[in-house]
């Protein structure tokens, strides 16, 4: 990414919250007007990941003067509904899709259909299993992963017995994440991977299935887990058992309740993306391809940081985790 578009997005990641209700990122059919529609569909829509991908999209659909529909599932798993947005959202006239997969593979033939119906394609966040994709924009999941690994690897601690806990196993970013961080691990004498478990996207389940998980494995010292709602999860469960000063928890993005387990001890270390920024440019990359314009680079990486302890009240940490407030 130049600097140049750097710089613009830090400028935009500091306009008001109020984007989101008040620059046409409706949840239904865009306005009719002389603008260009372009459909948002992501994973979901209610958490703090999404809600910072859905300010991106808008400042992006302000600058560009665009009608913005962002939609997306309640549920993480349900692909079924994100398939029946994509075909919506073609009815309703989009000329761009910028979407975001449930299922990498489930998701790929509802998103060839809107492209051959002449819809262009921005992938973000998470990629579907299709050709038809124009631009990918996303964390680099596989690093981030790594990352994650090498937080683990660098904790001193003199024996590393490892747990995972994934979300969805279609899902391609998660996968991604955990083979990241498996080979950051690998080669480390210390280490040793216990238990592997794949849970819904959500809180609760992933703070039940954390908690089987210690209790069969009571040897689990590290845990590392990969999305928001698992994050909480992973941290509640080891808030709930008193594991906190027995447990190293490494997880991914960040929101007021992770924040605060961070600081409280629940939580070691966050791998934080950049959902603004992939909101941003999926919106920006959306304009130039209705306008017939060059795309640069057609598979961007949204920039990762590793916050722990710390380093969480540093400045440029505080403006990562509080990008809005």
């Amino acid at each position: 990414m130049k600097q140049s578009r750097k710089a613009k997005i830090l400028l935009a990641c500091f306009m008001i919250t109020s984007l989101m209700l008040n620059t046409g990122c409706g949840r239904q059919v865009a306005e009719i007007s002389n603008k260009h529609y372009v459909a948002l569909i992501t994973k979901s829509t209610d958490s703090a990941f999404w809600k910072s991908v859905y300010a991106g999209a808008n400042a992006a659909g302000t600058e560009y003067n665009l009608n913005i529909t962002c939609n997306g599932p309640s549920a993480e798993e349900d692909y079924t509904t994100q398939n029946m947005m994509i075909k919506n959202a073609v009815a309703n006239g989009a000329e761009a899709l910028v979407f975001s997969a449930v299922d990498y593979e489930a998701n790929a033939e509802a998103i060839n259909e809107a492209a051959n119906q002449g819809v262009k394609i921005i992938s973000i966040d998470s990629d579907v299993n299709s050709d038809k994709v124009s631009a990918h924009i996303s964390t680099n999941n596989y690093q981030a992963g790594k990352m994650a690994g090498k937080a683990v690897i660098e904790s001193g601690e003199k024996v590393l017995n490892i747990g995972i806990v994934n979300y969805a196993v279609n899902a391609e970013n998660g996968q991604q994440r955990e083979q990241g961080f498996r080979d950051r691990v690998k080669n480390d004498k210390r280490t040793t991977i216990i238990s592997t478990i794949n849970v819904p996207s959500t809180t609760e389940d992933a703070k039940a299935a954390t908690m089987e998980m210690l209790k069969l494995h009571p040897e689990i010292n590290v845990i590392a887990t990969f999305n928001e709602w698992t994050s909480l999860g992973v941290g509640w469960a080891v808030k709930n058992m008193n594991l906190a000063d027995k447990t190293m928890v490494v997880a991914f993005d960040s929101n007021v309740i992770s924040v605060g387990m961070l600081e409280t001890g629940e939580v070691d270390a966050l791998v934080v993306q950049n959902p603004y920024a992939m909101g941003y440019l999926g919106v920006e990359a959306a304009y130039k391809i209705i306008n017939g314009q060059e795309i640069e680079n057609t598979d961007i990486d949204t920039e990762t940081t590793l916050i722990t302890r710390e380093n969480m009240f540093d400045q440029d940490c505080q403006r990562i985790l509080f990008a809005f407030d």
